[in-house]
């Protein structure tokens, strides 16, 4: 077996211990969704793709046809991005708009390798202050991030690609709980 194809097997062998807490995620955002809340999602590189990877699966479709859900990938928006760091710093892109997007009950999905993200972990503040639920998913534990969310599902796992393809592995498992908890 090709090294990588090992690294991502193993990787994906232990997320399979975690089967509940996302389904768990699952019903959580679904009942958010459906509710007339949002998701918010954070990250940056490779993360920021996953995290637009989720949002589009949710605004767009997973599986089922279903109506929209209220889901904003935050570095998406490149004028407030580029503002936000120009005028506040790069450490408070995301926060700044957790500030203005996120109200009470929505969620912030952190995405994160390293667990360590400066302007990642300003927004999982930032939306405790705000009182939304934070959920991160990161690299090996123990890390900065995953301590600082309500929860979090830490990929065991030192290479960088491992743990973002896991990430994908465990958003594409996110959506199918949440269409599953709201059909």
């Amino acid at each position: 077996m090709h090294p990588h194809l090992s690294r991502l097997s193993t990787a994906l062998a232990a997320v399979d211990d975690e089967t509940e807490t996302i389904a768990g995620w699952g019903r959580k955002l679904a009942a958010v969704l459906t509710g007339g809340g949002r998701l918010l999602a954070c990250g940056n590189g490779g993360s920021a793709a996953e995290a637009q990877h989720l949002t589009a699966e949710l605004v767009g479709r997973f599986r089922d046809d279903r109506r929209p859900y209220a889901a904003i990938p935050l570095h998406a928006d490149t004028s407030s991005v580029s503002a936000i760091a120009n005028d506040f710093g790069a450490q408070e892109v995301y926060a700044r708009q957790v500030r203005a997007h996120g109200r009470p009950g929505d969620v912030l999905m952190c995405l994160s390798t390293s667990g360590s993200s400066p302007n990642v972990l300003a927004a999982a503040l930032a939306a405790r202050e705000c009182g939304l639920t934070t959920w991160a998913l990161t690299g090996p534990a123990p890390n900065p991030l995953a301590d600082l969310c309500d929860d979090a599902l830490p990929v065991a796992a030192a290479d960088t690609a491992t743990v973002q393809e896991v990430h994908l592995a465990v958003i594409h498992m996110l959506c199918h709980a949440i269409e599953e908890a709201a059909a």
